[in-house]
């Protein structure tokens, strides 16, 4: 399936989200004046750091998705520490409080509410679709505002009970009409959707079914996996039998990965296509490697270079962020770095609010429209999420990697 090609000439939504992309990517280059250092303590009186606190699932299920995240964060805030936001007329940095909730759903609304009573200015986190939506639900009782990282369409819907919540992944909807596409493209006629537990699976169960009923591809079976760690094999076989020509497993890692082996141990031999949630390393190694290889995914194109100008300000903040991630890491992190965009996000509000008051925050989030490390973002007080349509591409595993397919 061909996508189009960039055309410079032509002013599309895009290309207005990639001529704002300087001032948010780039608002670490403040202006001239009272900096703070290095470290994040500000040199104005008290403290005038723009205290983040940060719920990830840097233990448990999620841990493949929020480690990279984490190192995001940091490197985003580093960036924006050298030379601060400008607040107000004076200068802040970002002091960053990370906790790690275990991947558990009742320990991230507990930080939620802890981080606030400790004096956090915003939220960030919850990789997972639950962790996400709990701490989406604690969010709206404190009144903090909160940028997620995870995959459901749940964390900012109904919007009247998430007003202080924004969502950075893809909607649903945009990854299912760009995987439906990927389908008839590879003349699939015949599939079985496999739909993790949980609010994310449930999302893509809703979204898939909509996007097929409008195609000629048949859905003919959807399976869900079960939660709390049980074997996939069962819904595995239960794919399997429908005699499907493509399996679509909506899941995040780890599960995405155990569940492309299991559906190969069951005989499955046809194509299989993840949502974006599977697009890190975990799921290519050891003994998925096998089972994956070959298979397609819907993702943010950042994973695989940017349809973005070479002198576009956004292309130059994800190179300099790319080049940061792979000195301390080793390893560049492809997949999409959501946790770096909520940091620029909340630095441009608090630098348009001339406050870090978490109201004005909130309401400043909501008119960020702009070209980030992962992608494109348009907040509105009617939208809250997530990432543009068209900032979707489609990757392919090839010899253990992901490579750019359309």
């Amino acid at each position: 399936m061909a996508t189009p090609a960039f055309d410079s000439t032509v002013l599309t939504r895009r290309g207005v989200l990639a001529a704002a992309a300087g001032s948010l990517l780039l608002a670490g280059c403040g202006p001239q004046g009272q900096r703070p250092d290095a470290g994040g303590n500000s040199s104005a009186p008290g403290d005038q750091n723009l205290v983040v606190g940060a719920s990830l699932e840097l233990s448990g299920r999620g841990a493949a998705l929020a480690v990279a995240q984490r190192r995001a964060l940091e490197i985003a805030a580093e960036t924006l520490n050298r030379s601060g936001i400008p607040v107000g007329n004076l200068m802040r940095s970002v002091r960053l409080e990370i906790r790690d909730n275990g991947s558990d759903l009742e320990v991230a609304a507990r930080h939620a509410a802890e981080m606030t009573r400790a004096g956090a200015h915003a939220l960030v986190g919850g990789v997972l679709g639950d962790t996400a939506t709990a701490l989406a639900a604690a969010a709206q009782r404190l009144k903090t505002p909160f940028l997620a990282l995870g995959f459901s369409d749940r964390i900012v819907l109904p919007l009247s009970d998430r007003t202080f919540s924004f969502k950075l992944t893809p909607d649903a909807t945009d990854m299912a009409r760009r995987m439906v596409d990927l389908l008839e493209s590879q003349r699939v006629r015949r599939v079985v959707l496999l739909a993790e537990d949980g609010p994310h699976g449930d999302s893509g169960v809703r979204a898939l079914k909509d996007a097929l009923d409008r195609s000629g591809v048949d859905l003919a079976r959807t399976v869900r996996l079960p939660g709390g760690g049980q074997s996939f094999r069962a819904a595995a076989e239960r794919a399997v039998a429908a005699d499907p020509d493509g399996v679509v497993v909506w899941a995040t890692a780890p599960d995405s990965g155990t569940a492309a082996r299991e559906l190969r141990r069951a005989g499955h031999r046809g194509a299989l296509f993840f949502d974006a949630g599977a697009v890190v390393d975990d799921t290519l190694r050891g003994a998925n490697a096998k089972a994956v290889e070959g298979a397609y995914a819907v993702h943010p194109a950042c994973l695989g270079g940017s349809a973005l100008t070479a002198t576009s300000g956004a292309l130059v903040a994800r190179r300099d962020f790319d080049y940061r991630y792979t000195q301390k890491h080793g390893s560049s992190v492809g997949f999409a770095p959501y946790a770096a965009d909520a940091l620029q996000l909340l630095a441009a509000a608090a630098r348009k609010a001339t406050s870090l008051d978490r109201g004005r925050l909130r309401a400043f989030l909501q008119t960020q429209m702009t070209e980030g490390i992962a992608g494109g973002y348009a907040f509105t007080a009617d939208r809250h999420g997530g990432m543009e349509a068209d900032s979707l591409g489609v990757y392919q595993v090839s010899q253990g990697g992901w490579a750019r397919y359309a």
